[in-house]
């Protein structure tokens, strides 16, 4: 019996090592850059930044000094207030300056941030632990609240930005806004929307992805700092752009795993606008992930950057924003999909509307 329970212990002590070998390899599996994708890259070199406000920054619970640029309103300022969420690898010194300057010109005050581990908020592509975005945006809206204590406000998010906005509103701080506008989000690598690859936009190291996540299982979140995301950026880019993600960052700064639980629990209404010629998602299946608790608006002739730099595209979503009050939550008759030409307002006459399947 003694030698059974030896060579038990000895398989066993073997077993274990091996799963300890076979993870430290996952772990260590290189990340790959992918290629230059230059249809983003031509898209952000368009973008006038010759108006861009300066840099503010507030102190977050943790006591770093997090970024955001304010946007204060250009004309009649109506009672509102309008928090933007930029898309991966970049920051508020980017593509969502357009879109956040014409918010302002309508009269909603505009706060554009920079998501830690972007731009000038904390360590370039990592975040300390899994719920720190969620306490940043909390302190955030505090230090908003300073300055509007009871505006409304709403959270726009782009890209990866709008799958953050998602998990947000699906989120016990759903509370905190009264409307989430969802600008082409990234909803998960399996969602409908998806493209293999984000239209080559970004790479993940998945053995490291599921040798970390294994890990966490495990009661051991273990080398999280790791990058484990690349976007296809130019060399070279890292003054204004963030190359990599850490695991700790790709998870927080996305939808939960499942995003229809998001949508789901969300409690005010959500809207989505997407362009037509999205390169990087499947606009198309939209309709099919949010219905029938979310709004589609679909703009023609507009790719990824486009839906928030475009004038056209921008013209209809920051006129939605500023018009759109805190209105009780979508109806299932009044979630459907919207095609609008460059150029036509959003409800206006202009609009034709396309029933598609749920």
């Amino acid at each position: 019996m003694a030698v059974v329970g030896f060579t038990v212990i000895v398989w066993g002590l073997a077993a274990v090592g091996f799963a300890a070998l076979v993870l430290a390899g996952l772990v260590a599996w290189p990340l790959r850059s992918p290629p230059e994708l230059t249809s983003v890259s031509a898209a952000r070199k368009l973008i006038n930044l010759a108006t861009l406000p300066p840099l503010d920054r507030f102190q977050a619970r943790d006591g770093t000094e997090l970024a955001y640029r304010r946007y204060a309103p250009r004309s009649a300022a109506v009672d509102r207030v309008a928090i933007v969420v930029h898309g991966s690898s970049v920051s508020s010194r980017g593509s969502i300056h357009v879109l956040s300057r014409a918010i302002a010109m309508r009269g909603v005050e505009a706060y554009a941030v920079d998501i830690r581990g972007h731009g000038a908020s904390g360590t370039r592509g990592d975040i300390a632990y899994l719920g720190q975005l969620e306490h940043d945006l909390a302190d955030f809206v505090g230090e908003v609240r300073k300055h509007h204590p009871v505006a409304p406000l709403t959270l726009v998010g782009h890209s990866a930005g709008g799958g953050f906005a998602l998990r947000i509103a699906g989120s016990s701080m759903q509370k905190l806004f009264v409307r989430t506008v969802l600008l082409a989000p990234y909803l998960g690598y399996d969602a409908p929307t998806s493209r293999p690859d984000s239209g080559g936009w970004a790479s993940a190291n998945v053995p490291r992805f599921i040798a970390l996540s294994m890990l966490r299982r495990l009661g051991m979140p273990f080398a999280e700092s790791l990058p484990t995301l690349a976007f296809a950026v130019p060399p070279n880019a890292s003054r204004f752009l963030t190359p990599t993600y850490s695991y700790r960052l790709l998870r927080d700064f996305s939808a939960s795993r499942d995003f229809r639980q998001d949508l789901a629990k969300a409690l005010n209404p959500v809207t989505v606008f997407a362009g037509a010629a999205d390169e990087l998602i499947l606009p198309d299946k939209y309709q099919e992930a949010f219905s029938p608790l979310g709004i589609v608006r679909i703009i023609a002739n507009v790719n990824h950057i486009g839906i928030v730099s475009d004038p056209a595209a921008v013209s209809v979503i920051a006129d939605d924003i500023a018009r759109s009050g805190a209105n009780s939550r979508s109806s299932p008759e009044s979630s459907h999909q919207e095609i609008c030409s460059r150029g036509d307002k959003a409800g206006s006459g202009g609009m034709q509307n396309a029933q598609l399947p749920g």
